[in-house]
Parts: structure tokens; C-alpha cells; sequence
């Protein structure tokens, strides 16, 4: 009797208490450091009531002391109004809205068919369950798109995005297995971006929570992470096509964990990212090239193959943008940039084709193999990204060259930006002629014929391209990139589009090709952001305060963007 008063009392106690923390918890846990989009569809002041929020704060493993540094040194960045981003040209604002009203109709038949699951299957009108993320209904296409939305100035799609990532975002009880890279780049990037443009903690608390639930995959003798990931039970594997930790994978996670890690004080997504890298930067490289594939547990390749496409690409873009984030802080990664650079050149990587096209083949068993891949595409934005920012590294600090380094320099920043001008001309030309003027996978450079396209053919609504003609325009403001850029979103329309939002398609050598039935996530988070930027005034997303994570998610650049400031950049001269 004593004791069954004692837990009686007890409960009455207990079980209201615990009531009120819910119901507190629920309403703090979407706390602003500033404004937030409300459902009225409009930027409001919030009270601070930071004072309150350090329980929840607790619960993600934030530090306090840096929490609260944050919230008094982060300023959310002002997105300029869609008047104010508007190019002055009406030619180009309409061309801006077309590509809009292709990401309205991209999204609202997503929210009709496929709400929740990764991706649409438009034919079909479904979720697609087969994708890179299972069967889960993790949201990809929402947490991809989250950026786009609030580029593009949809506020109502913004706010019912926001509210799916809030009430049913919970990415821990998936309970199949996940990429690792893909889960890193689409949903940790997509949701530090919304936190970095909004200042709602609601994203960035999401982050921290979906990187929590890839820890397991690090668990290795040596730190290279596994290729997959079960969130819910942490168990973790390599793919099993693959033979170990692959370069684009593992190297890709600099920008997101130092950027997450800088805001929480939680540094286990750094340690991560630089251990990977020194191991990267200490690892014998044949003929200083780095190969595609590495045993986890040795530290060793396995593979005699590098590329700039397919399992290697992203590594090479995340040291240069690393170097970029850092505020040119990060030494070690612009060393290992251009020391990578120069062996491509050396191991006669880059070549020219019969009719002049410059382009970029895979080096596999000693010799280059005249392959070109539509991934490759990416490259002509990283070299003109990278010889910008080295050009004004040289500028800012030209009494520490001396006159042979300085020449030698300037030399290799011309033929950088040279090479940017070449492999995204190549590029144009891979869509260009193409009946569909869409680009394939793969294409070929041979004797006997200039670009030829060997059981790689299909198109899977692809940004590479695009995304070097957006930096090249930005840097050079060469009108022939908007041009590009404009047919590429036409043939996208008159050949992807379905009645129920866009598809890939198979063979882009046919006039009236048939259709993949999938709407790739990465079409809203990528290709059509990337046109809807460059018919966008330069203040929209300005390259001097944004970098690009590999998914096109724009992160802050330390120290010049306001959502990341000088006083919590983590700083490397190594």
C-alpha cells in the first residue's frame, strides 16, 4: 500500500511535468536566431527567448558556450527581392520565369504524387521507392529543394517544405540503407543552407541530427568511411560493387562537417573530414595521381583508375571550395588541389580532339582511355572557381611571392581559366549536337570520329553542364553562357517534361525519346537553380559570399558571409 501511494504520488508529479515539456519543447523547437518565413508568407521578428532553448540545445550535442556565441555573432544574410535580382533586360526576366514555372510545375506534381517519398515517378504518378535512399520515405526531393524555393522566392512551397521537416523529418528510424555522400550532400548541405539563409534553427538542429546517424559509417581502423549506412541500427558497409572507400565519396564532406561543426562546437564532423583528407594527402599516389577506390582498412588504393568523372569528381571541386570557404585559410587543400591538377596534365588526362574540342578523359591502368563523362562537366566551373580565387590570393599577398613563383603562377592561373573557357565549350558541344541538344552520360574522342557515344546515351536531367555555363557567366559575363544555358532549358522542357512534372530520358540521339520515369532529386535542387541564378542578377547568391557544396546547396564563406562569422571559422594553414 505504502508503495503503491509512493508511485501514485509519484506519477502525479511526473506524467503532467512531462506533458509540459512537450508541449514546450514543440514550441521552441523551430526557434529563429532572427526571422523566420511564418505561414502568412512573410519575414517576421521573433522575441529571443534563448535563454530558454538551452535544454533542447542539450539534446543535439550542441556546445553551450558556442551556441550562444552563435547566436550573438550570426546575422541572417538579406536575399535580395526578386525586383531586386531581376535583370534589368526583359528578354532575360522572362526567361528567369520560365525556368521558374518549370520548378512550380516540377514541385507541385512532386507535392501531388510523391509527397514524403525521395523522388517522383512522373509516367506513373508515384514515389519512387527504388531510388539511392530505399524505400524510406526520407524526403529527399523536400530537404533537396528547400534553397531553391527561397532563390526563387516561392514562400508558400518554402513554409510547407518547412513543416514536413518539422512535423515528419526524423531521418535516425530509417531503417534501410542510405549513401552515405548522397545523405551528406542533399540532405546535411540542403538543410545548412536553409539554416544559413533563414537563421532557423529548426535546419540546423535537422542537420545535426541526419549527421549524427552517418557517425557509424567512420567506425574503421583507419577513419575512411563506409559507403553505407543503416540510420536506425547504425550498421555499416561498403557498396558491393565497390572495393573500398571511394575518393568522391570520401572526400566530399569538407564543406558541410566544418561549416556544422563551426556552428554547434561539436568538432566529431571536422576530426571526420580532416582525418579522412590527411590520410588523402599522406597516401602514395602513382605517378601523383589519386585512384579511384582505397581499402578502408589499410589506407591503401585498390584500384588503378582516376578520373575526374564518376568516383572521382567532387574530391577535386572540395579542396578548391574548401580552400574558397576558408577565407584562403585552408593551405593544405589548395596544395593538394594543384599538385592534383598538374597530374592530370602530366599523365596526359587533358587532350584535344581532331576538330580542336579540349576534354578531359579517365587515366585507367597507365594510359588516358578518350572518355569523356557528363559528370566531367563540372570541371570547367571548378578551374575558373580555383583560378579566380588564386588570382586573388596572388594579388592579396604578392609581396610574400618571390618574382619566379609569382611568374610561375600567373602562368598557371592563365591556363586554368583557359582550360574552364575549353572543357565548357566541349561540353556545349556534347548537347549541341545532339538531336534532343541534350547532353549523354559518356562520350567518346577517336581517330576515326570526333565525339562519339558508346552505351551512354541517356540523360538523366543532369546539372554538370549548366553548372559550369552559371560560374563561367559569372566570371566573365560572356553572354554566350546565358545563351547556352537558354537552349539547354528549352530542350529540357520540349524533351523531359511529361503531363506530371520532368523524366530523364533514354537516348538523347532520338528525336521523340523514350522516358525514364524519374524526376532526380537533384533536378530541383541543382539544374534548375543553377538556371534560374544565371538569368538572375549577380546579387542573387553572390559568388564572393557563397560556395557551392557539390549538390549546388550555396554555403557561407567564412568571415565575409554574415551566416558565418570571421570569429567561429575554424582556420588551417597546414
Amino acid at each position: 500500500m505504502r508503495t503503491r501511494t509512493l508511485a501514485t504520488a509519484l506519477c502525479a508529479i511526473f506524467v503532467p511535468s512531462l506533458v509540459i515539456y512537450y508541449v514546450y519543447y514543440d514550441s521552441i523547437a523551430d526557434h529563429p536566431l532572427s526571422h523566420r518565413y511564418t505561414t502568412n508568407n512573410s519575414l517576421t521578428n521573433v522575441y529571443d527567448y534563448s535563454h530558454k532553448y538551452l535544454g533542447v540545445w542539450k539534446q543535439y550535442r550542441f556546445n553551450e558556450s558556442r551556441r550562444a556565441e552563435m547566436q550573438t555573432l550570426f546575422k541572417t544574410p538579406k536575399l535580395p527581392t526578386p525586383e531586386e535580382s531581376k535583370d534589368p533586360n526583359p528578354e532575360i526576366e522572362r526567361r528567369r520565369q520560365f525556368v521558374k514555372d518549370m520548378m512550380k510545375d516540377a514541385w507541385s506534381n512532386y507535392v501531388r504524387f510523391a509527397w514524403g517519398y525521395n523522388e517522383l515517378k512522373p509516367l506513373t504518378k508515384e514515389g519512387k521507392i527504388d531510388s539511392i535512399f530505399g524505400a524510406a520515405k526520407a524526403g529527399a526531393s523536400i530537404v533537396d529543394s528547400l534553397d531553391t524555393l527561397l532563390i526563387m522566392d516561392m514562400k508558400q512551397e518554402f513554409n510547407q517544405a518547412r513543416e514536413w521537416v518539422k512535423n515528419s523529418f526524423d531521418f535516425k528510424q530509417v531503417e534501410n540503407e542510405v549513401s552515405v555522400f548522397e545523405t551528406v550532400i542533399r540532405f546535411v548541405g540542403g538543410l545548412l543552407t536553409a539554416f544559413a539563409m533563414t537563421g532557423d534553427e529548426l535546419f540546423l538542429n535537422k542537420s545535426l541530427h541526419v549527421a549524427e546517424a552517418l557517425l557509424p559509417a567512420f567506425n574503421t581502423e583507419t577513419g575512411l568511411p563506409y559507403g553505407l549506412v543503416v540510420p536506425k541500427t547504425g550498421k555499416a558497409h561498403h557498396h558491393s560493387w565497390a572495393f573500398g572507400s571511394i575518393l568522391s565519396e570520401m572526400g566530399s564532406h569538407h564543406l558541410e562537417n566544418i561549416y556544422l561543426s563551426d556552428m554547434t562546437g561539436d568538432n566529431r564532423f571536422r576530426d571526420h573530414a580532416f582525418k579522412i583528407r590527411n590520410q588523402l594527402d599522406r597516401v602514395d599516389k602513382p605517378h601523383g595521381l589519386y585512384m579511384t577506390m582505397m581499402e578502408s582498412s589499410i589506407g591503401r588504393w585498390n584500384e588503378n583508375k582516376s578520373t575526374l568523372g564518376a568516383l572521382g569528381d567532387s574530391f577535386y571541386e572540395y579542396l578548391i571550395k574548401a580552400y574558397v570557404q576558408s577565407k584562403h585559410g585552408d593551405k593544405q587543400a589548395l596544395r593538394m588541389y594543384i599538385d592534383a591538377m598538374d597530374a592530370i596534365e602530366r599523365n596526359h588526362m587533358i587532350n584535344i580532339s581532331r576538330s580542336g574540342l579540349q576534354y578531359i578523359s579517365d587515366w585507367v591502368f597507365g594510359h588516358p582511355n578518350n572518355k569523356m563523362q557528363h559528370l566531367t562537366c563540372f570541371a570547367g566551373g571548378m578551374y575558373a572557381l580555383g583560378s579566380k580565387h588564386m588570382q586573388m590570393d596572388l594579388d592579396n599577398d604578392s609581396e610574400n611571392h618571390d618574382e619566379h613563383n609569382r611568374v610561375e603562377m600567373e602562368r598557371r592561373l592563365k591556363h586554368h581559366f583557359n582550360l574552364a573557357i575549353n572543357i565548357t565549350e566541349t561540353c556545349f558541344q556534347s548537347y549541341n549536337r545532339t538531336p534532343t541538344e541534350l547532353g549523354p552520360e559518356t562520350f567518346y574522342f577517336d581517330e576515326e570520329d570526333d565525339a562519339t557515344n558508346r552505351n551512354g546515351d541517356f540523360y538523366i536531367l543532369r546539372p554538370e553542364v549548366i553548372e559550369s555555363y552559371f560560374v563561367m557567366w559569372r566570371l566573365t559575363h560572356d553572354n554566350r553562357y546565358r545563351e547556352y544555358a537558354w537552349k539547354a532549358a528549352q530542350a529540357l522542357y520540349r524533351s523531359c517534361r511529361t503531363r506530371n512534372g520532368y523524366s530523364g530520358i533514354h537516348n538523347v540521339m532520338d528525336r521523340t525519346p523514350t522516358k525514364d520515369n524519374t524526376q532526380q532529386s537533384f533536378f530541383m535542387a541543382e539544374t534548375l537553380k543553377y538556371l534560374y541564378l544565371i538569368f538572375s542578377n549577380d546579387n542573387l547568391i553572390s559568388l564572393d559570399e557563397w560556395v557551392f557544396n557539390t549538390e549546388a546547396h550555396p554555403l557561407p564563406i567564412c568571415g565575409i558571409n554574415s551566416a558565418y562569422p570571421i570569429q567561429l571559422c575554424h582556420r588551417t594553414s597546414t
